[in-house]
């Protein structure tokens, strides 16, 4: 598991990937303040990338975004070149309906990290049962929210009250009363906000 400084990382991708939260919205964000990879040599990379270059930043990139292992990506991968369809499509459907991408893109955190943590913890739940599961994989028609004993926690009470950063998704309701979402229908490739070009990662894996 990586456990160097998140912000490394959206600067050698040259992208935010929104690994800090509210810091990636502020002025203290890494890429605002210095755009070139990280290293003593990072000014100094030039030149046309490699084809496999591009490739392997593409998948990095996502990787990163979701805080996959690489053993774990993989998984996702085959599991997705089985699927009928377009495999990079349902590769990406498949990581945003993970529990913990759910619970995020539903504002009950401020990232997926703290997301990950929480449901390790037991303090959600997935149509009334507890799941501390973050790669499970939520399902149309399923509710998910914080147990009853940790809607009180002050972290969720502050994302749900910034819902605005992650902009809920059309794939997905969320009740304010009942405090609990829930997964509509599996969104589509036009629905899934991240800024990925799929088929980069597909090339690289069909070699």
């Amino acid at each position: 598991r990586y456990r160097d400084a998140k912000c490394k990382l959206c600067r050698r991708e040259s992208t935010k990937l929104f690994l800090k939260g509210d810091r990636c919205y502020s002025n203290k964000c890494a890429i605002e303040r210095r755009e070139f990879p990280p290293g003593q040599h990072g000014r100094r990379r030039k030149g046309k990338p490699s084809k496999y270059f591009t490739q392997l930043r593409e998948k990095q990139k996502i990787r990163r975004m979701y805080g996959l292992l690489e053993a774990q990506f993989h998984n996702y991968f085959e599991k997705a070149a089985q699927q009928k369809g377009i495999t990079g499509t349902a590769l990406l459907q498949m990581l945003e309906r993970r529990l913990d991408n759910v619970v995020y893109r539903m504002g009950f955190c401020s990232s997926r990290a703290t997301a990950r943590q929480l449901i390790r913890h037991n303090h959600f739940q997935v149509n009334g049962r507890k799941v501390n599961i973050p790669s499970y994989l939520v399902s149309p028609g399923d509710r998910v929210g914080p147990r009853e004993k940790s809607k009180s926690l002050v972290m969720v009470k502050e994302a749900v009250e910034k819902r605005r950063r992650t902009e809920m998704q059309t794939w997905l309701d969320f009740d304010d009363k009942k405090l609990e979402g829930r997964l509509n229908q599996i969104p589509s490739r036009e629905n899934i906000p991240v800024p990925i070009q799929e088929q980069l990662i597909v090339e690289l894996y069909s070699k």
